[in-house]
């Protein structure tokens, strides 16, 4: 089975359009995102729209849970105050902004896809089987790896939420963080698609990086109200 698997988009739909083009271009059979429409970049519900629109399945984000039920704040950690500061000025326009009809889709969304493929057990979620706003990096220790994979009682895990991709191995269990769509923060500005191919024997995991026009939506930023501190961490894929 041949899969790919969108991460955080965070309402970038040019960064979306490329993804998936790369998704359809490797053959995938099927496309699922893993939540976080919305946020930082200002076309969450033409994010929706789209998604709804090409029939691809997610899960729910902290973001979208957040947004949908009118939280005070995504869940979400910070480094420094300007961020936190940013990043709530960031949430406050999402939901402003965000219409019913995506809010209720938001909604809908699971918290978990689980499925099998070639006799191995498959769950995807957004960021861990526990919480769905935990950072689940790849420098954790093993112990907190083997523990997750107890959680999720499946062979392959696939996750994102921290924005940074990576293939880890462990015991015979795949975890796969698919990184972000629309807001990388592993220095590389270009989006990530996230493409997996499940064999008897193998588990293959593919990030493509496409490039896409990031000046056209940090102009977009500024132009819809939202901070240039965005549009610049979107330069810098960070």
């Amino acid at each position: 089975m041949k899969f790919a698997v969108l991460g955080d988009i965070h309402g970038n739909i040019e960064a979306l359009k490329a993804a998936y083009q790369a998704a359809v271009d490797a053959k995938a059979e099927k496309i699922f995102h893993l939540g976080d429409l919305g946020g930082y970049a200002p076309f969450v519900n033409e994010v929706v729209d789209f998604l709804i629109e090409h029939d691809i399945s997610g899960v729910q984000g902290n973001y979208d849970e957040a947004v949908a039920n009118d939280r005070e704040h995504c869940g979400c950690k910070y480094e420094e105050p300007l961020q936190a500061e940013m990043a709530g000025l960031s949430f406050s326009w999402t939901k402003t902004n965000t219409t019913p009809e995506s809010k209720e889709y938001m909604r809908s969304l699971p918290p978990e896809i689980s499925f099998s493929a070639e006799g191995k057990r498959v769950k995807i979620f957004h960021a861990s089987p526990r919480k769905n706003n935990l950072y689940w990096y790849e420098d954790r220790p093993e112990k907190f790896f083997i523990e997750m994979a107890e959680k999720a009682d499946a062979d392959i895990m696939i996750y994102g939420h921290t924005h940074k991709p990576y293939r880890k191995e462990i015991n015979g269990r795949v975890f796969i963080n698919a990184g972000s769509v629309g807001k990388p923060k592993d220095g590389d500005p270009r989006t990530c698609t996230t493409v997996v191919e499940i064999t008897s024997d193998r588990v293959a995991v593919d990030f493509i990086r496409t490039v896409y026009d990031v000046e056209q939506v940090a102009a977009a930023i500024v132009a819809n109200g939202l901070s240039a501190y965005f549009s610049e961490k979107l330069r810098a894929g960070s």
